[in-house]
């Protein structure tokens, strides 16, 4: 049977369309990946800060850069352990040194009760209100009141020895009023070995001294 050209040429067509291959995945492109096997990416927790709370602070306690100055305890004992604590070369200051001078060329062979009384005769016309100079140094330097005050200038002391030391250590107790004198209230001394008439109240004697006020 003869076949219509119109026939011919659907048969043909459709033979054409049958050897189509289907779209063809390039070779740059990647399979995908189902969601059960593909590798997801790993999620590191992350670590906690660590962060200094810083001590609560007083609002009474000094500050760091504040200096507290603690004065230092006096020194405390008989009059022999107060010696022993305070003996030194160097008396610290000028008035300190003019009555640890007064006290060494005076006394210095007397007993520590004696040159304790000789120092507070030195101070108590220091602190006499006006009837002699208002410091040791003017009470030393007061005109023929002290036989080994020569012109203006303190004499030499042997700054090493023992005599001295004593004398600074006992000027030290007088400036302080650390320990009292058998001699209370004396403005005026002479040696045993004089006797200068003097119109006073004596008020006692002590080693080779006898003191008045």
């Amino acid at each position: 049977m003869l076949i219509s050209l119109r026939s011919a040429l659907l048969v043909i067509a459709a033979l054409s369309g049958s050897s189509v291959a289907p779209a063809q995945v390039g070779p740059a492109s990647e399979p995908l990946l189902s969601l059960t096997t593909a590798s997801l990416p790993t999620v590191v927790p992350s670590q906690p800060l660590s962060v200094e709370v810083p001590a609560p602070v007083d609002p009474l306690a000094p500050l760091e850069s504040e200096q507290i100055d603690v004065e230092p305890a006096k020194p405390t004992g008989d009059l022999t352990s107060l010696v022993s604590q305070l003996r030194s070369s160097d008396p610290g200051s000028r008035e300190l040194e003019c009555l640890a001078v007064g006290i060494y060329f005076e006394a210095k062979s007397e007993p520590l009760s004696g040159q304790l009384a000789v120092g507070e005769v030195i101070a108590n016309r220091a602190n006499s209100n006006g009837r002699f100079p208002s410091s040791y140094c003017g009470v030393l330097f007061q005109r023929s009141q002290f036989s080994f005050i020569q012109g203006r200038s303190l004499p030499s002391v042997p700054r090493a020895s023992r005599q001295w030391q004593t004398a600074v250590a006992v000027a030290k107790i007088v400036d302080q009023d650390l320990k009292a004198s058998g001699a209370p209230n004396a403005l005026f001394f002479h040696a045993r070995r004089v006797s200068p008439g003097w119109r006073l109240k004596r008020v006692a004697s002590i080693g080779n001294h006898i003191f008045y006020r």
